[in-house]
């Protein structure tokens, strides 16, 4: 049975794990820790998509200390032959005496039969420390296997008084330059950046990230009836860095072209309505993207609240005051009816950054449960 040295190795291997984000997707973020009387002796992670998997590279730099080891992984260890062969060759080939994972890896052709397949050959394994902290580190590779939907973020910043924007418009600058640094950031660990066709006219924004980060995020403008102005810096670099409009049949026809041929990808949709949220996000997923960054206006993050699609928020709150009796407001649409019912955040971390407070945390949603864990003999569910 795990125990609270167990804890301590796999928080080693989840730090470990996390180095992996922004590389790996659609793939999960792995971390694994070698250890032999008390001290590591081999330590990686799952370093690049269709790369070596954590443990191979752990084991890897253990060498031959790593018989009689134990190996603390925080994903169950794979089976199966994919861009890379089955991990429990390695670890089986290691000598390694016992296995420690902090929980199952719920994708089809493994989901227990790593597990399986050790104690078969005699290895010991157990199952369970710091599964919580797996599961919220690997919440888009989760989403993705529960419902075949990317991961959503939301970010925005705002006033005190909850304000996104002046009555004019102006929202430049709201948070301080180390959050905007921060939001340039995640932005690069992004494949997706979506943005309503309000926020486009108003602030003209490139949605890239400065400087750049490991992935090169498709910029997404939720825009019914294809008003993106053929000068805005979107359309101006949509052959550099890809755009996505999405369209419905609002969109004159004359518009929708006028797009493509500066080298915009125009989406349709049915309807003459809004773009209708878990199609687009259908859509995405059949791309591969995993994660997705969602940055206003009010009415988009609205409507992703509204069809129950945002996991995480990352909200920047700067000392000021703006006032005033106008609409900018972080999340619009329809809303909950009562506080009793209002989306409230699972887990949530706060912290200063350089006077601004930074709020990160996640929305409860209901695909979470087909992967926790109720087992108290440490069995593989």
């Amino acid at each position: 049975m795990a125990d609270d040295l167990d804890r301590s190795w796999m928080a080693r291997a989840l730090a470990e794990a996390e180095r992996g984000r922004g590389e790996v997707e659609p793939n999960p973020m792995v971390g694994a820790v070698v250890v032999r009387e008390g001290r590591a002796v081999g330590v990686g992670h799952h370093e690049r998509f269709g790369g070596p998997h954590a443990e191979v590279n752990a084991l890897a730099r253990a060498g031959a200390q790593a018989e009689g080891a134990t190996l603390h992984v925080t994903l169950e260890p794979c089976c199966h032959h994919g861009k890379t062969p089955p991990c429990t060759d390695a670890i089986l080939k290691s000598g390694v005496a016992r296995v420690v994972a902090a929980m199952r890896d719920p994708f089809p052709k493994v989901d227990g039969g790593g597990a399986a397949l050790l104690r078969a050959a005699g290895v010991e394994v157990d199952l369970g420390p710091m599964a919580d902290e797996a599961r919220r580190l690997n919440g888009p590779y989760l989403k993705r296997l529960a419902v075949g939907l990317p991961y959503v973020t939301a970010k925005w910043a705002m006033t005190l008084d909850g304000r996104t924007a002046a009555a004019s418009g102006d929202s430049r600058w709201i948070s301080g330059p180390r959050s905007r640094a921060l939001v340039h950031e995640v932005r690069g660990r992004m494949d997706a950046i979506v943005a309503g066709i309000g926020t486009v006219l108003a602030d003209d924004p490139q949605l890239t990230a400065r400087p750049p980060g490991p992935r090169t995020p498709l910029r997404v403008v939720l825009d019914g009836s294809a008003r993106l102005p053929a000068e805005s810096r979107l359309a101006r670099t949509a052959r550099e860095v890809p755009v996505l409009v999405a369209v419905t049949d609002r969109a004159p026809s004359d518009r929708r072209r006028a797009l493509e041929d500066l080298g915009c990808e125009v989406l349709p949709f049915p309807g003459d309505g809004s773009v209708p949220i878990v199609p687009l996000l259908e859509d995405l997923s059949r791309r591969g993207v995993t994660n997705v960054l969602v940055e206003g206006g009010g009415m988009t993050l609205g409507a992703f609240l509204d069809a129950g699609q945002v996991d995480e928020v990352e909200v920047f709150i700067a000392p000021l005051i703006q006032g005033g009796s106008h609409a900018f407001s972080p999340a619009r649409g329809a809303g909950s009816p009562s506080m009793a019912e209002a989306l409230r955040l699972d887990r949530h971390e706060i912290s200063l950054v350089d006077g601004d407070v930074r709020v990160r945390g996640t929305i409860a949603r209901a695909w979470r449960h087909a992967f926790e864990l109720d087992d108290p003999q440490g069995q593989w569910l």
